[in-house]
């Protein structure tokens, strides 16, 4: 187990049940129901092109965390940089594989959100503007790919995608100080980012009839990300600011629970939200950032 555990701190198993809700509140806004398919291949592709991406992440800064975060599985020698190429790989192919099974549309969905990856990874990761556009992207196609569980349904609702990548897009904006700390401007930025998303989940609620249902779980959600936000806006040093940014990821569960009942499948939201606390059990365990 000892030496599986760095290869896990490289998928960062918390993030990936996140992603696990991202397909979950796919499905909820095309009103999918679990009798007519089942998501498991979906929820295989997501494991596969998250984990993978994550992984390639670590792959394409192996020289950068040597110096800022040498006790990561790659520079600290626990995993080596070509066996976490091939893992990385493995992975994404994985991912696309089995969204393929699945069916085609969502096969190129996989591979869209593959490409993605890859391009915030080796390119992306570290401009202030095209980063947090690109990986909100990668999660934007995330939330359709959960939506192509009913293709007839995916072109009117493929606009909500925007909604994850401006939340995602301030996550990745706030991450990128989380090493030497940053300026109040940017977590300012990320505020009202995550108020537009908070505001249009209570608004899309309310017109599927299901404003009172939807509150308890918005409200949680601003206040799991308010609340580090604010303490990292009083003080923006790099620890503070890296607890906002691991909030913002496991939260990512209630927003997600907050789509599903905002559009009436109060149900599935509760399934989502019961796996916040395994997020927060294995952040506690593995790496989040």
């Amino acid at each position: 187990m000892s030496s599986l555990k760095p290869y896990l701190q490289l998928t960062r198993p918390a993030n990936v049940v996140t992603a696990f809700t991202d397909i979950f509140a796919g499905m909820a806004i095309v009103q999918f129901t679990f009798s007519d398919y089942s998501p498991a291949l979906l929820l295989v592709s997501t494991l596969g092109l998250y984990g993978g991406g994550v992984v390639m992440n670590d792959v394409f800064d192996a020289k950068l965390d040597a110096i800022e975060r040498p006790e990561r599985p790659i520079p600290s020698g626990k995993v080596p940089l070509k066996s976490a190429a091939m893992l990385g790989i493995s992975l994404l192919f994985l991912g696309i594989l089995a969204a393929a099974m699945f069916s085609a549309l969502s096969g190129m969905i996989a591979i869209a959100v593959a490409m993605l990856t890859v391009l915030y990874n080796r390119f992306a990761k570290h401009s202030r503007i095209l980063g947090p556009l690109t990986m909100g992207m990668c999660r934007g196609g995330n939330l359709i790919l959960g939506m192509s569980v009913l293709p007839e349904s995916l072109q009117q609702w493929s606009w909500m995608a925007l909604f994850p990548v401006m939340y995602i897009g301030a996550i990745t904006l706030i991450s990128q100080d989380e090493v030497h700390g940053g300026k109040k401007t940017t977590l300012y930025i990320a505020a009202l980012l995550y108020m537009v998303v908070l505001f249009s989940q209570l608004k899309l609620a309310n017109e599927h009839g299901n404003l009172l249902y939807a509150l308890p779980f918005v409200l949680l959600h601003a206040w799991l990300i308010f609340r580090p936000l604010w303490n990292a806006m009083q003080n923006p040093v790099g620890p503070l600011i890296g607890k906002a940014v691991k909030a913002g990821v496991i939260s990512l569960i209630v927003m997600n629970a907050s789509w599903c009942v905002a559009f009436g499948l109060w149900p599935l939201a509760l399934l989502v939200l019961a796996l916040l606390p395994l997020s927060m059990l294995l952040a506690k365990v593995f790496a989040v950032t």
